[in-house]
């Protein structure tokens, strides 16, 4: 059984997934699976972290906060609209790899010189309690069918809000009005704004122990294994089969 972690939408996966048919697929969300429905899913296991990975912060530094790559479909622009117009600082902790520099020299550098935006660079695990805990909320403008969003869950752990744009597995991951508030554009981010700073950060810790746990995580995928086995739905012969055939470059 494998897990599929990345975005389904590109134009060479579905030739793949059609040649190895018979093997079971779990997605990471349900969004993730929308470009290849027909494909042999078994189920969907959200990620998990360990529920002593993070402490509940206060969100008493009074920041915005970004937290991931720097690339178009990231939405790091919209982050830093949504707090100049908010009036709030915003702290961005983000890398920048080697595909995205063009558009981070072009696009977004000039912003980072704005009033109340820090840039703190690429940060590690360590550094996350305190940079999300200390946060007022997160903000995940992404502009792309997101599979997952781990970063979510980081912040939930911290007891966090985010404030995401309504893409891919968002919908899923959050809820609404509990542990984040989805909203479709800047304008709604900027309206929503006070609901989001006004969310329980106790509850919001609650309810990631709950829903993401790796604990959670574990469980659900040995449920999903004992299905497998259990219906032995796995074509072991079209699998032996593949697998002595030559491929069609060897031909």
């Amino acid at each position: 059984m494998t897990t599929v972690h990345g975005r389904l939408d590109l134009p060479d996966l579905p030739p793949l997934f059609r040649e190895f048919s018979m093997m079971p697929l779990v997605s990471i969300s349900r969004a993730q699976r929308a470009p290849l429905t027909w494909a042999n899913w078994h189920g969907t296991v959200y990620h998990g972290l360990p529920t002593n990975l993070y402490r509940r912060g206060r969100g008493e530094g009074g920041y915005l906060a970004f937290l991931g790559r720097i690339c178009p479909e990231k939405g790091v622009d919209k982050a830093i609209e949504i707090a100049h117009r908010a009036e709030l600082p915003l702290k961005i902790a983000a890398k920048i790899d080697i595909a995205d520099l063009a558009y981070y020299n072009s696009k977004i550098n000039q912003l980072l010189n704005g009033p109340g935006v820090e840039f703190v660079g690429e940060i590690g695990e360590k550094a996350k309690e305190t940079f999300l805990g200390g946060a007022m909320a997160l903000l995940f403008p992404i502009d792309w069918p997101e599979p997952f969003g781990l970063v979510m869950i980081e912040a939930m752990a911290n007891g966090t809000p985010v404030i995401a744009f309504k893409r891919g597995s968002v919908p899923e991951i959050l809820d609404h009005g509990v542990t984040g508030i989805v909203v479709d554009d800047v304008e709604e981010a900027l309206a929503m704004l006070p609901q989001a700073l006004a969310l329980d950060r106790k509850r919001i810790r609650r309810h990631f122990e709950e829903r993401f746990s790796v604990e959670r995580m574990a469980s659900d995928y040995v449920a999903l294994y004992d299905d497998v086995l259990r219906r032995g739905t796995v074509n072991t012969r079209a699998l032996t089969r593949t697998a002595d055939q030559p491929s069609r470059d060897a031909a």
